[in-house]
């Protein structure tokens, strides 16, 4: 059986300047399942549903983004390998994530946020951060990130204009994954985080939510 790569640093900084432009790149993102609002009919029947549905799933495209950049910072400066790589397949499940937002805001004639550079760089510096203090913390921010994100994801299932069904077809799958994603991290040693750290997270995703709903 022959030996597995091992990638150098170099290596790997190149590789998440091709994940980050892949990431921030309209179009770039190609999911590898088919988006869950596929065979639902569409529901919306004015351009006010429009917006708001728009508004929403814009939040949950930037969330993804910043899920794509807390991963890659992990997988950067995670120690361990294992860690690592899964780091690197829950990564790839939230690739699907942003195709999908992103499929479904071109459906409602709208666009991802301007502002997802910006939430993309603070997110990767915060999971570089993570990996850099332990794989046990490093998974703890993967466990909090996905229970904030499950309980992000049910006040948006609610707020959608009820004839929306595609983009909520869209937010049950994507929750049910995180719900796997944070499952997966507590049984892999994931470390509580201490409280401060989980209000300034949710501090940090109340701006995101109250900033991109129109940018």
């Amino acid at each position: 059986m022959p030996e597995k790569r091992r990638y150098s640093l170099t290596d790997r900084l190149i590789g998440q300047v091709d994940s980050a432009m892949r990431t921030l790149t309209t179009g770039a993102s190609k999911a590898g399942r088919s988006s869950p609002s596929a065979k639902v009919q569409e529901g919306i029947r004015t351009e006010e549903e429009a917006k708001h549905s728009a508004g929403l799933m814009r939040i949950n495209h930037t969330g993804e983004v910043c899920a794509q950049a807390l991963y890659q910072g992990q997988a950067l400066t995670a120690k361990l390998a294992d860690t690592r790589e899964a780091m690197e397949h829950a990564a790839q499940e939230e690739v699907d994530h942003l195709a999908w937002c992103e499929q479904r805001l071109i459906e409602l004639e709208s666009h991802p946020s301007h502002l997802s550079p910006l939430f993309y760089g603070i997110s990767f510096a915060i999971g570089a951060a993570a990996g850099i203090a332990g794989d046990k913390w490093s998974l703890g921010f993967v466990a909090e990130t996905e229970h904030q994100v499950c309980d992000h994801l049910e006040r948006h299932l609610e707020q959608l204009p009820e004839n929306d069904q595609k983009s909520r077809a869209i937010l049950y799958k994507m929750s049910e994954d995180e719900a796997q994603h944070a499952a997966t991290a507590i049984e892999a040693g994931a470390h509580p985080l201490p409280t401060p750290i989980r209000r300034m997270m949710t501090l940090t995703s109340k701006l995101m939510t109250a900033t991109t709903y129109r940018l």
